[in-house]
């Protein structure tokens, strides 16, 4: 059994909730052609895009477009486009390519704002909308709000159609070359001959760009998921289905394997044994990297509430301080902006390096990875294990038809205070609601298997019958 950890978490509040009927923890999300994610709505988005962004008098503002390979990508980049043009804003495209590659060419381009069309994990049915500010960071609260009540006002007719200052659309055509050249420079083009990897690209943003910079570093590189066909996206592979890497790195007795999801903005590893490699043993094993080499901005990282314990408890070992915040790789950005720190992520695999992007890259991510093991001459399970012990965790995800409040589901709050009473500060229960998805999520973490297992089992119960 392992020692108790150093603090102990029970709530059923949000941590990222958002009072919004359009954005979530991660942009505007939903069911592609139902609301919000429709074209009538993505018109009225690019128009109130155009109508913030150029409040500052700009001529011409101009905003990037990227997006995955989901087939409605077509409809909602279409959509977008006409809103932004009709309010005077000059629309770079660019096609598919990873979210973190938008966020990189809005700031290297000098853009005034960029978009990117995903749902990231999510299945090809689903679609959504994330906006970049000149940066290349998401946007904060107060500018999706202004925007939002922009869009909730043309829906009541209280705005103005369009503009007579229309702006233009282009195609960049040399913005995946810009993209490859950038995320090899974040290792300075560094050999890494002698790895072979598996590369699950969920047949996503990534499956073209990603491939070629392993490759043209040197990497041994077995390909999968690298053949979109506007359905296929996260189905049965990708960061949410990292079995698909174990099984290859098994056959092809590789040395790592790398999952990204669907826009490539996290990443999920197996080490050389089929040991699924999560964000927290990531970041942990970064950290110390980086604090041996000085490196370390801060002397700490930045995690979300789900990340486990025992990488907390790990740090502290390694003498270096854990910034907590809610669920969310832009909290966590945020933290890091605040605190001038500059190595942070989440446990579901987004790991922000912000000495070189503005928000979570699997990419990137992989080709530090990368570097360290052959820096050190390591595999990759030398390096992720030995530092830390897991506490025993269990997620489990609840669907709903729509979202509800927590504190409204009958008996969850005495359930709660059972919980708390019995696991006192060895444990930690936490319910949310997801920002990104019509689920209910319940993370149960306690220093034994049989205690995780217990209370999990006693609150879903809960839920489900609290909803029934």
């Amino acid at each position: 059994m392992l020692k108790s950890p150093p603090f102990m978490f029970l709530t059923f509040k949000n941590w990222s909730a958002k009072v919004s009927k359009l954005f979530g923890t991660d942009g505007i999300r939903g069911k592609a052609n139902e609301y919000p994610i429709t074209p009538e709505v993505a018109l009225r988005v690019g128009k109130a895009i155009a109508t913030v962004f150029m409040a500052e008098g700009k001529k011409n503002p101009r905003v990037i477009i990227g997006k995955d390979t989901r087939l409605s990508g077509y409809m909602l980049e279409s959509a977008l486009t006409s809103g932004l043009v009709s309010m005077g804003m000059d629309v770079f495209g660019v096609g598919p390519l990873p979210t973190p590659a938008i966020a990189h060419l809005t700031h290297s381009m000098c853009a005034d704002c960029g978009i990117m069309i995903t749902a990231s994990h999510n299945p090809s049915t689903d679609n959504g909308i994330k906006i970049f500010d000149a940066d290349g960071y998401k946007l904060p609260d107060e500018t999706e709000n202004r925007i939002e009540a922009e869009v909730m006002a043309m829906e009541k007719g209280a705005r103005a159609n369009g503009s007579s200052q229309i702006g233009k659309a282009f195609r960049i055509e040399d913005a995946r070359g810009r993209y490859i050249e950038f995320a090899k420079s974040t290792i300075r083009n560094q050999s890494l001959r002698g790895i072979k990897a598996v590369l699950d690209c969920a047949n996503g943003a990534a499956y073209y760009i990603a491939p070629i910079i392993f490759k043209e570093l040197g990497v041994d590189v077995i390909r999968t998921a690298t053949s979109p066909d506007g359905f296929n996206i996260n189905d049965k592979c990708g960061a949410t289905c990292p079995q698909n890497i174990v099984r290859l790195v098994k056959e092809h007795n590789a040395d790592i394997g790398i999952s990204l999801d669907g826009d490539a903005d996290r990443v999920i590893f197996c080490d050389n044994r089929g040991n699924i490699i999560n964000g927290d043993r990531i970041i942990g094993l970064c950290a110390l990297d980086y604090k041996q080499r000085g490196r370390l901005a801060g002397n700490a990282i930045a995690v979300t509430c789900m990340s486990n314990l025992g990488l907390v408890d790990a740090m502290k070992r390694a003498d270096i301080r854990t910034e907590i915040t809610p669920v969310g790789d832009r909290y966590v950005i945020e933290r890091m902006r605040d605190l001038e720190l500059n190595l942070g992520g989440e446990q579901s695999g987004h790991l922000i390096f912000s000495d070189y992007a503005t928000t979570g890259d699997g990419i990137i991510s992989a080709l530090h990875i990368l570097k360290v093991m052959k820096k050190k001459n390591a595999t990759l399970h030398d390096l992720a294990y030995g530092f830390m012990d897991e506490y025993p965790q269990k997620l489990v995800n609840i669907p709903i038809l729509k979202k509800v409040e927590l504190d409204q589901i009958p008996q969850l709050n005495t359930v709660l205070a059972e919980a708390r009473s019995a696991l006192g500060n060895k444990g930690r229960i936490l319910v949310r609601t997801s920002g990104t998805e019509n689920k209910i999520r319940i993370l149960t973490e306690a220093p034994d298997t049989a205690l995780v297992e217990k209370w999990s089992a006693y609150v879903c119960d809960t839920i489900r019958k609290g909803l029934a």
